[in-house]
């Protein structure tokens, strides 16, 4: 029987790619609905890595067993790093991604593609029951589009596009989107230290 480690997320989307990712380890990854777990945590980091943390800490306080967490964000050049750590509050906690993309579109409407670089950071924590705490970060670096695209995905990926593969991230199929994505990468790495 496979050991259990708790990821901290809420977010359905998120455990689906993080389950295809590291579905080959030797735990059983749970979210914390699964493991019982209603709690708010808040985050008050300056960095995703002090907010995946933060996570990874106070679930693996509360049961004792190795808890991951991620923070994971959008940073725009042309918007001087936003809406980075406050990429899923951004424009207010229950505005949909539909309208923030909008409004990001809208405020990049003059910006030349040039200076339309975008970054997607993942910081993925790991909470040992013996305290310890080790981190990753994975980048994935591209422009801001000019439109709308793609079905795939979650979030920011429809304005989020990838030059050197000429897709949005919502074009991306699972298997491509976790072989190229910030979130993959931070994965690939954590699952070498659990």
């Amino acid at each position: 029987m496979k050991k259990q480690l708790i990821f901290a997320t809420g977010n359905a989307n998120k455990m689906r790619e993080i389950r295809e990712i590291l579905g080959d380890s030797e735990y059983e990854i749970v979210s914390m609905k699964e493991a019982g777990i209603d709690v708010d945590i808040v985050e008050d980091g300056t960095t995703f890595e002090e907010n995946a943390t933060i996570k990874a800490k106070t679930i693996m306080e509360m049961t004792g067993q190795l808890t991951l967490a991620d923070d994971s964000g959008l940073e725009i050049d042309a918007l001087n790093g936003e809406p980075g750590i406050y990429s899923a509050r951004y424009l207010g906690e229950n505005t949909s991604y539909d309208i923030k993309n909008q409004t990001i579109l809208d405020r990049l409407k003059d910006v030349p593609e040039e200076k339309r670089g975008a970054r997607f950071v993942c910081a993925i924590a790991a909470a040992f029951p013996n305290g310890q705490i080790r981190t990753t970060r994975g980048i994935m670096e591209g422009i801001i589009g000019y439109e709308i695209k793609g079905e795939n995905g979650f979030g920011y990926d429809p304005i989020f596009y990838l030059p050197k593969i000429e897709k949005y991230s919502a074009e991306l199929s699972s298997d491509e989107k976790n072989a190229l994505s910030h979130r993959g990468a931070a994965l690939r790495q954590i699952k070498g230290l659990i």
